[in-house]
């Protein structure tokens, strides 16, 4: 039998059933075909996109950001290119000693750096920022997989801590954390940029493709800060808390015609290029926020307003005998018993009896109108973040003794800065205009607060305060007339005041015959044995104001003498 013959081989089949076969087999093909077509010749831009997540990224372009210049154009703080270097975790090997290598060159323990590629959940991780160009370039020696590096900026302020109160500082995202860095954030930061490039398989870019955003570069700023005088009251500032074992001091320098803030310093300090191990009592901004009782240097505003009123002229007689002063339970005392002074002799020699006395003889609302018309209780608007407003309570809620506390500074309280900013209606024959950190050239009107007449007045007292006879002679300059006002507090301490603890401060301004400068000065808690404020902060102010009168131009207006001092044991101290 032939076995290829065999009936059991016969093809049974139907012939329609291969071709069927055949046509699915070429529809297929078919479909396969048209695909490819549509996907590389028609529609690209899913294979295309599939390629460029393998090589292409979107990388990020910092903004340069903007410069902080004084007022005559002197850097004070500029952006610095630097490098961070960052992750992607599950590319991560290191081979042999790129480990250690690696943590040598960053300064880190080999575990953090372990630690931060292991711990993070996602695809991208900070080893380090803000590192020198140089180091990132020995680090990118090492061809360490996974590991990449990008451009940044870091923050340098080539006055370190004389203006580091004013500045502030940035974070390590170059954003602005504390001071004009922060309150002028949105104007330095600029706008970041982003570019699309092609990195080969170890992260480094081989081709720029296109640019997406163009980076907006940050804004410079001129502040109205005098390099100069910011640097000399620093160090006087400095000189004089370390002089008297303080706690602190602050010195502010106003522009009488601007208001231009032309300095502004604190003790203790920092150094915002190195901010390793600081503390909160180095970063406070104690000019601005924080607040005291001011003491005499209130008085002037309750001689103004008096004056306002009518109610009494400089020449009007006031009986401080025997140096107290008792209402209710409580006695005001004066430092040195006198009998009849007149308005000014009460300035010159700081009564509190006459001061209380005149304060009580006035409507509370008045003293209340004239202190809120100076800017006491409430915020400066000068653009410092934490600024304060300080306390003043309603006039209706005084009490005849608070009534008479507060004409000497006592029951209010005060920022350095509200204060210097007050003293401007003396300066300036009764008006006042805002402050400003940034440089005015074309100064507004100000605002009228008293008359000419009281201001004159008023700042004749003050000058006869700061000469022989008064609490603050060595507030004297020679070849200069100067007018301020001294004033010495017990600091508060749980709802009492401190038997010990003093805030000795000086408000003044020179010229006299045409003031163009405030300072204001305040020292915490001296502790060498001296607390009042003509012995000082006075002399603190007269060093500070001699060398700005002198750097800003302003010719003398007093004959060139030797400063007259009085005889040793007749000085003058104020009361507390």
């Amino acid at each position: 039998m032939n076995f290829a013959t065999s009936p059991v081989l016969e093809l049974t089949l139907p012939a329609w059933r291969s071709r069927f076969v055949a046509l699915l087999v070429f529809c297929g093909f078919a479909v396969l075909a048209g695909r490819a077509v549509y996907l590389q010749g028609l529609h690209n831009a899913f294979l295309q996109a599939k390629g460029e997540s393998r090589y292409g990224r979107i990388i990020e372009t910092s903004a340069n950001r903007g410069r902080i210049t004084d007022r005559h154009g002197e850097m004070l703080a500029v952006s610095t290119p630097v490098k961070s270097i960052w992750a992607i975790p599950e590319e991560v090997k290191f081979e042999g000693p790129q480990l250690s290598k690696l943590a040598g060159l960053l300064g880190m323990p080999e575990r953090e750096i372990t630690n931060r590629i292991a711990e993070t959940g996602g695809d991208f991780v900070f080893i380090k920022r803000q590192i020198p160009p140089e180091v990132a370039d020995r680090v990118a020696e090492l061809h360490i997989r996974g590991l990449f590096q990008d451009r940044e900026y870091r923050r340098y302020y080539p006055s370190g801590e004389v203006t580091a109160h004013v500045l502030g500082f940035t974070g390590a995202g170059d954003a602005g954390l504390e001071g004009v860095e922060l309150a002028f954030q949105e104007h330095l930061a600029g706008k970041a940029g982003s570019r699309r490039v092609i990195r080969d398989r170890l992260g480094q870019i081989v081709e720029d493709v296109e640019s997406i955003r163009a980076a907006q570069q940050g804004k410079d700023i001129s502040l109205a800060l005098d390099a100069k005088i910011q640097s000399l009251a620093f160090s006087q500032l400095k000189a004089a808390v370390i002089r008297h074992r303080a706690k602190a001091g602050s010195i502010v320098a106003l522009d009488v015609g601007t208001g231009e803030v032309l300095a502004l310093a604190n003790v203790p300090t920092y150094n915002p290029n190195n901010r390793a191990q600081l503390s909160g009592a180095q970063l406070r901004n104690r000019a601005v926020t924080d607040t005291f009782e001011p003491g005499s240097t209130l008085k002037p505003f309750t001689i103004a307003a008096a004056l306002e009123s009518g109610r009494i002229t400089p020449q009007t007689k006031i009986q401080t005998a025997p140096g107290r002063f008792t209402i209710g339970a409580a006695t005001i005392r004066d430092a040195h018993p006198e009998a009849v002074l007149s308005v000014e002799q009460i300035i010159q020699k700081s009564s509190n009896v006459g001061a209380a006395k005149i304060a009580l003889s006035l409507p509370a609302e008045s003293l209340w109108d004239m202190f809120q018309s100076v800017g006491f209780g409430a915020v400066p608007r000068l653009g410092f973040p934490g600024e304060v407003a300080g306390r003043l309570r309603p006039y209706k809620t005084w009490r005849p003794i608070e009534q008479a506390t507060m004409a000497y500074g006592h029951g209010i309280s005060v920022s350095l800065l509200q204060l210097a900013h007050a003293y401007s209606i003396f300066a300036r024959d009764g008006g006042i205009v805002p402050l400003s950190l940034t440089r005015v050239d074309l100064p507004g009107t100000p605002r009228s607060v008293i008359t000419a007449q009281t201001a004159r007045r008023v700042r004749h007292m003050l000058e006869l305060a700061a000469q022989v006879g008064g609490t603050a002679p060595r507030a004297q300059i020679a070849g200069y007339r100067v007018a301020g006002k001294t004033g010495t507090a017990h600091k508060q301490e749980n709802g009492t005041y401190a038997a010990h603890k003093y805030v000795s401060s000086f408000v003044g301004f020179a010229p006299a015959s045409n003031p163009r400068l405030i300072i204001a000065v305040m020292i915490d808690e001296p502790s060498d044995g001296r607390y009042y404020g003509g012995e000082i902060a006075a002399p603190v102010f007269s060093r500070v104001m001699e060398g700005a009168l002198r750097l800003t131009g302003v010719p003398p207006d007093a004959p060139m003498r030797p400063v007259e001092m009085p005889a040793k044991g007749q000085e003058v101290e104020e009361s507390i």
